[in-house]
């Protein structure tokens, strides 16, 4: 992910508008209006706004461990269990929006063997296949019976 939490909120928005054509409001209200249009666009969606929500999260958390810092008189040792607790937050809040910007990245891929649906997330893509069954749909050919005489010496 990028060194700058807006930086990461500005690419991927950028990337979402820049493949739909639209501002991600409008994006919203044209989902909202017709989901059945575009599965993708849907998925891309929900998955932005759990982006959105897990940034502002992450800017809470480092907002209270910045407040707790500035509060801490002298020696930090002293409130150091604290301090940590808050660093923690700050390291989940992080680790929760580059999860889900990574989905949204995935989903923006336009390359990635499938962004939507139930195959997504399993790798069970049958698009390798190109149309072809997984197994042989003909019968294979019989092999020719053997002379009468091969088979009266197998059976001895």
């Amino acid at each position: 992910m990028a060194d700058e939490p807006d930086d990461v909120m500005r690419v991927l928005t950028g990337q979402v508008e820049e493949r739909f054509g639209m501002s991600v409001t409008s994006l919203r209200r044209a989902v909202a209006f017709a989901p059945h249009v575009s599965p993708a666009a849907v998925e891309v969606v929900r998955w932005h706004g759990l982006l959105t929500t897990a940034q502002s999260a992450l800017e809470r958390a480092e907002d209270a461990l910045v407040g707790v810092l500035d509060t801490v008189p002298g020696d930090l040792a002293e409130d150091h269990d604290r301090i940590m607790s808050f660093a923690t937050r700050v390291n989940e809040a992080v680790d929760l929006r580059d999860g889900r910007a990574s989905v949204l990245r995935f989903l923006l891929d336009p390359d990635a063997p499938a962004t939507y649906g139930p195959a997504a997330w399993r790798g069970a893509v049958p698009a390798h296949r190109q149309g072809k069954p997984a197994l042989p749909t003909t019968t294979s050919a019989l092999p020719t019976a053997p002379s009468a005489s091969v088979g009266r010496r197998a059976a001895r």
